[in-house]
């Protein structure tokens, strides 16, 4: 069982790198992601775009092949002057090239890899494997250039350049995370333990892999999940899997992300939305549940360090990362 392998923090002018590691830049959203550039720049990082991100790049629904896109990683990962990966976007290609990761260069220079969606299955698979800290964190395109312009104002920017800005550089607790919305006790309680989670369909993919997380590593785990685009119905069975591959039985507190796109049950059986869904399939295990926290495909997200421990407060509707996700370099 690997140790936690936090990245080395980031430094002002340190270099960092959007690339594809899934989805391919569409043509038309080179505006969002010279948005996007400029964030991170406005975080005091140098940036530079991978070849990758390229519309003319494309191959089927991905940015390149699992050989080309792997090749693509692994570089960055050796390259030394390279200090953090960020996803331009998400998709549905990391699973393909899972296996063609250079790991031992992760463990010879951890950097942090930052995305969500189809990203997240990259964060945890990597996270089994050697332990590195991944951050479930904005994509460059629709998040840093899309999202945080769309949905948040700019005194919400500021907060978060700034949150992003202490999580990266900062080998600090950054502690409680700064809400937007309103967040939602779905079962009281509080608990501390390391977070591990993402988009839940791909945690469930991860499972039938020998890059998923053992069961046994979620014990006292945080488990954090979002969805997109699927039915109650769906979810109830992704989460049924989970609770029988033993990981509901050992986590010791729940965190939901904000739907999108999720669309309740309606039918002969009755109405049934999400927190019931969810609620439904725990059954009697007391754990906390916190819901509609700042995280998933339709706002901007919080930073969500794999591996990293947390405290939720289910009760006073809270989340706080108690211990640093990078190192002192």
């Amino acid at each position: 069982m690997p140790a936690i392998l936090r990245p080395r923090a980031l430094r002002p002018g340190d270099l960092v790198v959007v690339t594809a590691p899934s989805g391919q830049l569409e043509p038309g959203e080179e505006p969002l992601l010279a948005r996007g550039v400029a964030m991170l720049e406005r975080m005091g990082f140098r940036v530079r775009v991978s070849p990758m991100v390229d519309p003319a790049r494309t191959r089927w629904w991905a940015s390149g092949t699992p050989a080309e896109q792997a090749g693509e990683l692994n570089a960055l990962l050796r390259d030394r002057e390279v200090r953090a990966v960020v996803a331009h976007t998400g998709g549905q290609a990391t699973i393909g090239y899972l296996d063609l990761i250079d790991l031992d260069a992760i463990r010879a220079d951890p950097k942090p890899i930052l995305g969500y969606s189809d990203i997240s299955l990259l964060h945890m698979a990597l996270h089994a494997r050697t332990g590195l800290v991944g951050f479930h964190a904005d994509i460059a395109t629709h998040g840093f250039g899309g999202d945080w312009y769309t949905l948040g104002d700019e005194a919400r920017r500021s907060e978060l350049v700034d949150l992003y800005t202490r999580v990266l550089t900062k080998a600090e607790a950054p502690g409680a995370l700064p809400g937007m919305g309103a967040w939602e006790t779905w079962r009281p309680g509080r608990a501390q333990g390391p977070l591990f989670g993402g988009l839940l369909n791909r945690l469930v993919l991860l499972q039938a892999t020998p890059f998923a997380l053992p069961a046994e590593r979620f014990d006292g785990a945080v488990l954090f999940w979002e969805e997109v685009q699927r039915p109650v119905s769906r979810i109830w069975n992704d989460l049924q899997t989970l609770r029988l591959s033993g990981v509901l039985d050992r986590i010791a507190g729940m965190v939901v992300g904000i739907p999108t796109e999720v669309a309740p049950y309606e039918g002969g059986g009755g109405r049934a939305e999400l927190r019931e869904v969810v609620l439904d399939v725990l059954g009697r295990r007391d754990i906390p549940v916190l819901a509609q926290v700042d995280f998933g495909h339709t706002s901007p997200n919080l930073p969500l360090p794999i591996g990293v421990r947390a405290d939720v407060d289910a009760d006073n509707r809270t989340l706080s990362l108690i211990e640093p996700a990078v190192a002192e370099g």
